[in-house]
């Protein structure tokens, strides 16, 4: 059972730059999505201190590349996650090696249903199946780099839903934006499962991350002061609450989960897991509502169950078949 924490020496306080600290990652190329804003912003600014370099694919790149604009090696390309066509362009445009490959990017769960062109939920393409497509495209470009990484950035909240298997895009099923939600961070971290048990081989590990719940996200502002409130992320007065070891952190600390998926040798031979502040998380099923005081974040059986990793697999490339331009 790899699904167990390795004792890293890392806490839920540490930062993306304490995760780096001393290290000289020269000639290491780093592939991001929503690399410039958010944690995604953090981890490319981290990654960047310690050497890296760093492409961001952004769907908007004249908007996105003022962010990182005072950033060494820092790129950014064109690149819609829900447009098959530029995700395709994207991957042809980044021969390898690539040593890292963090899907980052994720839609604000909207309140009301949205689709893309193809008809398919907005959540579920955008979170899980352009990051799959994409994932794919870079195969000989991370498999050149002889020892690289996928890293998905998930949520606690694959603890809520499993994959709706007969309508995973919402096409019958009333819809809930926090189950749509809930379902593509699950997709996230079974992803990873297959694309470990699948190419290991090649010296491709792949993790599923939980940053934490961060204050100034899309996801999290996407709902207001009111909203940040009752989610028990700021005070009356609006300030931030930062408790890391209750789950609330700063975009340093959300960051940071991340780039230890995406660099610590402490990982070079385990791939496959949900990863959890700067550790591998604990399995935990027992039943646990939604808190304010201490989101659950732990994984679930549903969510790394190998079945069902090959099971959506599967699931992905059909969806993206089905719509292939």
């Amino acid at each position: 059972m790899k699904q167990h924490p390795i004792g890293s020496g890392f806490t839920a306080a540490a930062t993306a730059d304490d995760i780096l600290r001393g290290r000289d990652l020269t000639g290491f190329h780093t592939v991001i999505t929503g690399g410039h804003s958010g944690i995604g912003l953090e981890t490319t600014r981290a990654l960047s201190r310690a050497g890296a370099t760093v492409t961001i694919g952004a769907r908007t790149p004249s908007s996105a590349s003022p962010a990182v604009a005072d950033l060494d090696r820092v790129t950014v390309e064109q690149l819609d996650l829900v447009d098959p066509s530029s995700i395709a362009a994207f991957a042809d445009r980044l021969p390898g090696p690539v040593h890292a490959l963090i899907n980052n990017a994720g839609l604000p769960a909207p309140r009301t249903l949205q689709r893309d062109a193809r008809g398919y939920e907005a959540q579920f393409a955008t979170n899980h199946l352009g990051h799959f497509q994409l994932t794919l495209a870079m195969f000989p470009a991370l498999k050149s780099a002889n020892g690289a990484r996928v890293v998905n950035v998930t949520s606690g909240a694959q603890r809520f839903a499993d994959i709706l298997w007969d309508d995973p895009t919402f096409q019958h099923t009333p819809y809930d934006f926090l189950l749509a939600y809930a379902q593509s961070k699950t997709a996230n971290v079974l992803f990873a499962v297959e694309l470990d048990r699948r190419w290991s081989e090649h010296k491709i590990h792949a993790y599923a991350v939980h940053p934490g719940v961060v204050v100034g996200t899309a996801l999290n502002s996407a709902g207001g002061l009111d909203s940040l409130r009752e989610q028990g992320l700021v005070d009356e007065a609006g300030n931030p609450i930062i408790d890391p070891f209750h789950g609330k952190k700063t975009p340093e600390q959300g960051a940071s989960t991340s780039v230890f998926a995406a660099t610590s040798p402490l990982l070079d031979t385990i791939g496959g897991v949900y990863l959890k502040d700067n550790d591998i998380s604990v399995l935990d099923d027992r039943p646990r509502p939604m808190s304010t005081v201490e989101p659950p974040s732990e994984v679930v059986s549903h969510s790394i169950d190998p079945t069902s990793a090959r099971r959506l697999w599967t699931l992905s490339e059909n969806l993206l078949a089905a719509t292939a331009p």
